[in-house]
């Protein structure tokens, strides 16, 4: 089954919070479906009440992208993603990983202990299962995985609501075609592709700052869209016909130029 197009910006709040409201509303209004904050301790603003404040000041839906595993208990981040789905109506995703390249060392730096790899995984599995035993029989707050490794696409594949692939900016698109494919022939999921970098920009939070945009292009990265809007929305389709993405997410600063690629697409 085909599933409707919908567009994700990534927004975490690193200027004046009335420049962060007006960027929220404007997204808003130029057909977005969810506003998504990544999990980066004293860079930002906790990712919780930030959400709260943008979903009650817009009909947005809101979400991580995404929680790294490692930095809170599993009952902490099940109580918190239940809290925001019930304060929000239901606009609350809960998007979960087990955390960015180095993330042991950030742990250390906050004197907490290092998390195993497996570790991490069991602990977004408990997340899962408790925050559906906070959910009940009435609620069910979505949950999208970041996933890579065997182990961990099998965890999205069994508890997840959308899957996204991390990969290399230089990485071939066959390599995530190949997972895309295997990971929907078990399991109808919601595919996500993040895309970090969109003509020569890169993407603050999503990719890092000195990625070469000539070697992802050359790659046919699916971290890439092109910045012609018409090519940008040619790609998008394609990539839903060919892979089954159908969920697109980008950084804030691409947000007012990518807005009428969304107008054309979003629904659809």
């Amino acid at each position: 089954m085909t599933r409707p197009l919908r567009f994700g910006v990534v927004a975490p709040l690193i200027t004046d919070l009335p420049t962060w409201l007006a960027r929220v509303r404007r997204i808003d209004d130029s057909g977005y479906s969810t506003l998504l904050m990544p999990d980066f301790p004293l860079l930002q603003p906790a990712p919780s009440p930030t959400l709260a404040t943008a979903a009650a000041l817009t009909d947005l839906r809101v979400g991580t992208w995404v929680c790294a595993s490692p930095l809170r208990p599993a009952w902490l981040t099940a109580w918190e993603a239940h809290s925001l789905s019930q304060l929000t109506d239901g606009r609350f995703e809960l998007g979960i990983g087990t955390g960015r390249p180095g993330i042991n060392d950030e742990l250390r730096d906050k004197g907490m202990p290092a998390v195993p790899p497996n570790e991490r995984l069991a602990r977004i599995r408990d997340t899962v299962r408790r925050l559906r035993d906070f959910d009940g029989p009435d609620r069910h707050t979505p949950v999208a995985m970041a996933v890579r490794g065997p182990k961990a696409r099998a965890l999205a594949t069994e508890v997840a609501d959308t899957v996204t692939f991390v990969q290399a900016p230089d990485e071939s698109r066959a390599e995530v075609t190949r997972l895309a494919r295997e990971m929907l022939a078990v399991r109808d999921v919601e595919l996500a592709n993040a895309v970090a970098v969109i003509g020569d920009r890169v993407a603050p939070y999503m990719a890092p700052p000195d990625t070469h945009t000539a070697a992802a292009r050359g790659a046919d990265s699916l971290v890439t869209l092109p910045e012609d809007p018409g090519a940008a929305a040619e790609e998008i389709q394609r990539r839903r016909e060919e892979i089954g993405f159908s969920y697109f997410v980008i950084g804030a600063d691409f947000a007012d130029t990518f807005a009428p690629v969304v107008s054309q697409l979003a629904g659809q």
